[in-house]
């Protein structure tokens, strides 16, 4: 089996269309409702964008930031890069590549974005992988995060554990998706220093959003 997914690349021109057959709009409300959060950054990682819709909403919101793109597929990252303005794509690097193993450099970014992401990913995946993100963060960095989750109890969660079955079932149909479960994203996250700042929860807690910030960023900052 591969350390990452093999490619979403024969989903890309239907990825829209099957999301808001099984979603809704509830997925891009969960995608955009904390974007603003993060507008003044000037140096942000994009991580496993999909089709664009995000990064493009963001590059309008952060007119001055530097965008750094990474998705392994090919067919995404042009979809997503057929959607920004020829003005803006000069402030775009797209990069093709695993990201479990791709560059990202030390205190680079002032803001990381990994939304509907690192559920692609195993728990041991997972947790090397926000270890990586962490180290390529400055010290006031914010990480923007999206993700389903198992609601505490009751039928939604019921319907939450049928409903992640069959989309880990599909999706390493479709992929090779090396995943089977949700891995603890959010603990992970916090685990490596980070607070929630913002949170926003979804159907009845199957989907959550949270822009985290360093526990210790203000002392880091000397603010």
């Amino acid at each position: 089996m591969s350390r990452a997914p093999r490619s979403f690349d024969r989903l890309a021109r239907v990825y829209r269309f099957l999301e808001f057959l099984a979603f809704g709009s509830t997925l891009e409300q969960a995608r955009f409702c904390l974007l603003e959060e993060i507008k003044d950054r000037r140096a942000i990682l994009v991580l496993g964008e999909g089709d664009g819709r995000c990064l493009a909403r963001l590059v309008r919101l952060a007119p001055e930031a530097q965008i750094t793109c990474v998705d392994f597929s090919a067919a995404m990252l042009a979809r997503a890069a057929a959607g920004i303005a020829p003005a803006d794509r000069a402030r775009i690097s797209f990069h093709r590549a695993d990201v479990l193993v791709a560059p990202l450099p030390a205190g680079s970014y002032d803001a990381a974005v990994t939304l509907f992401f690192l559920d692609c990913f195993t728990p041991a995946q997972a947790a090397e992988l926000v270890g990586r993100i962490s180290a390529s963060l400055r010290p006031d960095a914010l990480w923007l995060w999206a993700d389903f989750q198992l609601p505490a109890g009751g039928p939604v969660r019921w319907r939450a554990q049928v409903w992640l079955k069959i989309l880990y079932a599909f999706f390493r149909w479709q992929t090779g998706l090396p995943a089977r479960e949700l891995p603890p994203a959010e603990a992970l996250i916090t685990v490596a220093g980070f607070a929630p700042a913002a949170h926003r929860d979804f159907s009845g807690g199957l989907l959550r959003s949270v822009v985290f910030r360093r526990r210790d960023a203000n002392r880091l900052t000397g603010a």
